[in-house]
């Protein structure tokens, strides 16, 4: 243990605790920009300086150990100089209209800013401003970039893609696409961690929200909105919801309120999806397809973006299920459509997602009879969902729970885990055992395949199960970083497995970049354990016991594969764009 005093307080440490750890730990906040433990500890922002007796030059406290006897001074007036100044040089290449600013009222530079009560900035203002494609799902304003190397080092330690680099020297220096390539040509996954990773507004997702509020004001459009299992563990953290107030059924209701004519829970398509790609996994393993290779499950489009430009020689061994959310919009405009008699050109189809890369997904074409389009025609974020009702003036204590429509109402707690790391491969084996052997196992009988912790196992969950005398071999695993290391592993023959799931975002889609931001914090295996909870206390929770796809299977597609579900429920995994 080390021993020091931090502003006249006397604590006790492990060793090896930073500076800043240790004042955190005693209630002692440092303010600070680009620190991120484990990922972002270069000192580069310099705003977390401390004073230390018997030193002259003030030191970083995110990268400097506390040592034994140390007497450190956190907001001395030496520290308060150097922290105004070096805050105020970092304003001077920053645009600071925050009015228009995403991050306005979240921004770490903001309230740093604040803090210290900057009002005039006595430098001269120089504003770097870079082009940039405003139609890509992610945006980089160049203007806000503080130059942290949050995004870099994200990129490259976490995802293992390495978009961004550092480029220029001096003051010239700057962020951009490596490689100095566009953000097309890039690797993207877009998967968002930079974007919630960065601590200002320099990164943000393209906002769609004004192409809903025209639909909905267009009258010979019928608006049909639908709403991913993973918004509903984080939309309360906007309002400062508790987890039994923040219930989806009142993300329904704003949406009805707004001017949607119809809104499901993605619920039920994430059912639709397992029976159908749960249906091509059993095909596809026992007849013997399996055996070099495993299914790799496609639900993720990060991850779909992370395979085809990886691992291309890989990408045959995807599934071909569309997502829940593609799924969704093409039932709408077929299936729905015909339901309640109109054309599908008038149906709008619009999702609530906590994804980036589903604004790419959606661009995906559907052709069915006379009808040429998209699944889904808009997709918003979590984040801009919640913009959204703040826009239309709801407050968040006059929403009621409501069901969602009809005749898609019906959802299962498979359905609902499909937002955390390694639900889809439980719900899809609670429902590959009743296709073997026409009953249901015990309900958490695969739960090997959870998540045990943020980012534990290095992302990766492992699990055999025994089913009569088959042995199926499977794996879950988040962040590309981590399914970098496992795909390698997969093609050097040191591990094999008959079924993997991936997912982009560490945690899951609770953890996408489309998600609420708390600047340093995980959320994702917090938001995750909701989910588990909601399907432990669900009424149904295994896919094909949800009544309504039953019906649909009865009065449209016949059977899981069939013809028509292969037509309008499964794609071709295209490789030209990369």
């Amino acid at each position: 243990m080390v021993n020091l005093t931090i502003d006249g307080r006397e604590i006790t440490v492990k060793e090896n605790t930073t500076i800043m750890e240790a004042a955190s730990q005693n209630g002692i906040p440092i303010p600070k920009l680009c620190y991120l433990k484990g990922i972002n500890e270069i000192a580069a922002c310099r705003v977390c300086v401390v004073e230390l007796e018997g030193k002259e030059k003030l030191i970083t406290s995110c990268n400097n150990v506390a040592k034994e006897g140390m007497v450190i001074h956190t907001n001395s007036p030496k520290v308060r100089r150097h922290r105004r100044t070096t805050v105020e040089l970092i304003l001077s290449q920053h645009d600071c209209e925050c009015v228009t600013c995403s991050r306005s009222g979240n921004c770490s530079l903001q309230t740093v800013a604040n803090d210290l009560n900057i009002i005039d900035i006595p430098f001269k203002m120089e504003i770097e401003r870079q082009p940039w494609n405003k139609e890509f799902p992610l945006i980089r304003d160049s203007s806000k970039c503080i130059k942290c190397m949050r995004c870099v080092q994200v990129c490259e330690k976490v995802q293992g893609l390495g978009v961004w680099d550092v480029e220029g020297t001096g003051s010239r220096t700057t962020i951009n696409v490596a490689g100095h390539r566009t953000i097309e040509e890039a690797d993207c996954a877009l998967c968002g961690q930079c974007i919630t990773h960065c601590p200002v507004g320099a990164l943000r997702v393209r906002d769609d929200t004004e192409d809903i509020w025209d639909a909905i004001a267009d009258p010979d459009k019928i608006v049909v909105a639908q709403v991913a299992p993973a918004v509903r563990t984080a939309w309360g953290e906007e309002f400062g919801l508790s987890d039994e107030e923040a219930t989806v059924g009142k993300i329904l209701d704003a949406l009805k309120r707004m001017g949607v004519d119809y809104a499901f829970d993605t619920t039920f398509s994430a059912d639709l999806t397992i029976m159908e790609e749960g249906t091509e996994f059993l095909h596809r393993f026992t007849a013997g397809e399996l055996k070099e290779r495993p299914m790799f499950t496609s639900c993720c489009p990060g991850w779909l973006r992370f395979i085809k430009s990886q691992y291309p020689h890989l990408v045959r061994q995807l599934s071909t299920a569309k997502s829940p959310q593609q799924m969704f919009g093409a039932v709408m405009k077929t299936y729905f459509a015909e339901k309640i008699g109109v054309s599908p050109q008038r149906i709008y189809t619009v999702s609530v997602m906590p994804c980036v890369a589903k604004k790419e997904e959606k661009e995906m074409e559907l052709f069915y009879q006379e009808y040429a389009g998209h699944d889904v025609d808009t997709v918003i974020t979590t984040r801009e969902l919640t913009k959204m009702i703040k826009s239309a003036h709801i407050s968040p204590d006059t929403l009621s729970d409501i069901e969602s429509d009809r005749p898609m109402q019906d959802g299962t707690g498979a359905g609902v885990i499909f937002g955390a790391t390694g639900g889809v491969m439980e719900a899809a084996l609670r429902t590959a055992y009743y296709l073997l052997k026409s009953e249901n196992p015990p309900e958490d009988a695969f739960k090997a395949v959870r998540s045990t912790g943020f980012n534990e196992n290095e992302g990766i969950q492992e699990a055999d199960f025994q089913i009569d005398n088959v042995t199926v071999r499977t794996a879950a695993v988040s962040g590309l970083g981590n399914a970098r290391a496992l795909l390698d592993r997969i093609n050097k023959g040191e591990v094999h497995y008959d079924f993997v799931e991936v997912m982009a975002c560490p945690g899951g889609c609770v953890g996408g970049g489309g998600q609420p931001i708390h600047d340093g914090r995980e959320m994702a295996y917090e938001r995750g354990r909701k989910l588990y909870h909601l399907d432990e206390n669900a009424k149904r929770r295994f896919s094909h016991e949800n009544h309504d796809v039953r019906k649909m299977y009865e009065e449209y597609f016949v059977k899981p594969n069939s013809p028509k579900s292969h037509m309008l429920l499964h794609t071709e995994h295209n490789l030209e764009r990369f």
